[in-house]
């Protein structure tokens, strides 16, 4: 069946605030989501899109029955897709292309999963983000305490150590090229569990991408590409199941099961060597107050040099004025910004030097605010010509 559930109550206006989800055989799980979605606090009044993707159990029945007593109005979406696009990703595409119809222009989109609970404060943490400036929310999505308990020990602990390594990165990142949309502290996370966009961002993104695995990440980066202000938000995050048979290939499910079958040789592409992380975001602050009309120091021509590309192509990229667009470019473009794997036993090493960097990095930066302030602290500007 393709018709969807409408709300039986007419609306005066489009809801400003819609959050999508989709939902493949979830009749265990859906219940507590829409539970946590129904308590959320200091939130204005918003709407479900619930895409349910060739469901096979009793979960279209289920919602059916609670869409009576639920107090969201729920938007129930039935699809039978074609094999090739029975996934996750086309499912969420489709969700978020149905929340974006009925939000309407000037309206806010969100989509979490199935299996997720939304603690009281999500809805209401996104649009706090979104008003103080940002077009996009990455929200962190964490598992939950007591389905942790059944994962293997080693498979925190590997986790632990990636993400500990993934933190230094990011805040490497973050002393040489901040981000004002994006100030540390922050995250790292692109998960489909918890984002927030505006609908224009939205839309100037093109929409949420229908690819089978990582259509989250994939989203992020076509945001970047517009312009969009997107902030790592700590404070917004989502429960997650842990558990190891999911219904999304290529998902985190699948991800801990591969990973306790046979423990993966090489970090996720994302973790790269610590050096060249640092040359990635020299660069990338180069270009970033290139495009703001601030000449990179050696020139252009230097810049080219540095990225193995050339010159005349780095200039017209620059001269557009568009950062996420031509840096997008010229990490597609340039050999030296091609990613490299580390392998699991340098984990160690790298996180080492890594904690080096960073705090040298950090005691440069403070040695250079203070250099630039006067007595007791106060900033030191140059007399009047």
């Amino acid at each position: 069946m393709n018709a969807p559930v409408v709300p039986l109550v007419p609306r005066k206006s489009p809801p400003r605030i819609v959050v999508a989800i989709p939902v493949k055989n979830e009749e265990e799980r859906i219940g507590a989501c829409l539970g946590a979605l129904a308590a959320q606090r200091a939130a204005p009044p918003f709407e479900l899109v619930l895409l349910l993707n060739d469901c096979t159990d009793g979960t279209a029945a289920l919602l059916r029955a609670l869409a009576p007593s639920c107090p969201l109005p729920l938007h129930i979406v039935e699809r039978s897709l074609p094999a090739a696009r029975a996934h996750a990703g086309e499912a969420r595409r489709l969700a978020c292309r149905h929340a974006a119809r009925l939000c309407g222009p000037d309206g806010v989109l969100l989509t979490t999963d199935a299996d997720s609970r939304a603690p009281p404060g999500w809805v209401a943490a996104n649009l706090r983000a979104l008003r103080r400036g940002a077009d996009a929310v990455a929200g962190r999505a964490e598992i939950d305490p007591e389905e942790a308990t059944l994962i293997p020990a080693r498979l925190h602990e590997d986790d632990a150590r990636e993400c500990a390594y993934a933190a230094l990165l990011d805040q490497i990142h973050a002393l040489l090229d901040p981000d004002p949309a994006d100030p540390w502290p922050r995250h790292d996370q692109h998960s489909g569990a918890s984002i927030a966009v505006t609908a224009d961002a939205y839309r100037r993104a093109g929409g949420m991408p229908g690819l089978p695995i990582g259509e989250d990440r994939a989203f992020f980066e076509a945001l970047r590409r517009t312009e969009a202000r997107i902030r790592h938000a700590p404070e917004v995050w989502v429960e997650v199941s842990g558990r190891t048979v999911g219904r999304a290939t290529g998902g985190m499910a699948d991800t801990m099961r591969r990973r306790i079958d046979a423990p993966d040789e090489l970090l996720d592409d994302r973790l790269e060597p610590v050096a060249d992380a640092v040359r990635r975001g020299r660069l990338r602050a180069a270009v970033r107050s290139a495009c703001r009309g601030v000449p990179p120091r050696g020139g252009a021509k230097r810049l080219a040099e540095s990225l193995a590309l050339p010159a005349r192509q780095i200039a017209a990229l620059i001269e557009a004025g568009r950062f996420g667009l031509a840096w997008s470019k010229m990490e597609a473009a340039s050999p030296v910004l091609q990613r490299r794997r580390v392998p699991v036993t340098e984990l160690p090493y790298q996180t080492a030097r890594a904690r080096d960097i960073r705090d040298a990095l950090a005691r440069e930066q403070t040695l250079s605010r203070a250099a630039s302030a006067g007595p007791a602290g106060i900033a030191v500007r140059a007399a009047p010509r």
